[in-house]
């Protein structure tokens, strides 16, 4: 398993009544962090719950507030308890329906993650203003990378391993910098196995989040625009200012009106 360096944060918090809201990209980590707080938990004698709103068997428990206590209850009791709710961002009014729970002073403590940073913040990091603490975690640093690879030999002394090792520590640079800080990238064992996970996350990305957020129905479109934009990565940025002046031109098309910021 690869370490996680904000993992400790994380389990320090949860004695804290604050909801522990861990946020970050799709497929970083969250879920698996999750699991792992509520094992050690379980193997403390502590008892918990787990619910994930991909799962539909599980949305079914969210209709209402009342529906989730009651869930609560019946597998926890009416005492102290750990609460994990995967996929928070599915539920409409996610950070009202939080907050609503919060401020009834149950004995539970919640921890809840969710894909998509900028739609989470916006629809459930405000509404629990003073009630969360916020948790980014991203895919996995250089540095969790670095440590994963030597099987964490080196940990306290990196900075010795890079001065010593350098061809050891350029050929990992140019693996991480090559399929990047995906943990189920990182833990493929073969170049093709990689790539197809890459691609697999890209498709994600793009259909479930980037074009939710944006409210596009076409997303192969929108897949033919993000390449030309990498493509434009270093280069004059004359093309990126005309398709940035034709989104905007073409934004009213959208549905919802919704505009496109393209930040060059």
């Amino acid at each position: 398993m690869i370490k996680r360096i904000i993992y400790s944060e994380i389990k320090n918090h949860l004695n804290q009544k604050e909801i522990s809201l861990i946020a970050g990209p799709r497929q970083a980590g969250k879920t698996t962090a999750m699991l792992q707080l509520k094992k050690e938990l379980d193997e403390s004698g502590e008892k918990t719950l787990l619910l994930n709103l991909d799962i539909e068997a599980d949305r079914y428990f969210f209709d209402s507030q009342k529906s989730l206590i009651s869930k609560i209850e019946l597998e926890i009791g009416k005492n102290k308890g750990f609460v994990f709710i995967d996929e928070m961002q599915r539920k409409e009014d996610a950070g009202l329906f939080l907050k609503g729970i919060y401020d009834m002073n149950l004995p539970y403590k919640f921890i809840v993650s969710g894909s998509g940073s900028v739609e989470l913040k916006a629809h459930i990091h405000e509404s629990l203003a003073g009630r969360k603490r916020l948790f980014e975690l991203n895919t996995i640093s250089f540095e969790e990378f670095i440590n994963f690879k030597t099987d964490y030999k080196y940990q306290d002394q990196l900075e010795n391993f890079f001065q010593i090792e350098k061809e050891k520590t350029l050929e990992l640079a140019k693996e991480y910098i090559t399929f990047g800080g995906y943990p189920r990238v990182i833990l493929a064992q073969t170049t093709l196995e990689k790539t197809k996970i890459i691609e697999e996350i890209y498709t994600s990305f793009v259909e479930k989040d980037l074009a939710y957020l944006l409210g596009i129905q076409k997303t192969e479109d929108l897949g033919r625009l993000l390449k030309i934009i990498s493509s434009q990565i270093g280069k004059k940025p004359s093309l990126l200012i005309k398709l940035h002046h034709f989104i905007e031109m073409s934004a009213a098309k959208l549905p919802n009106h919704q505009p496109i910021i393209l930040l060059i």
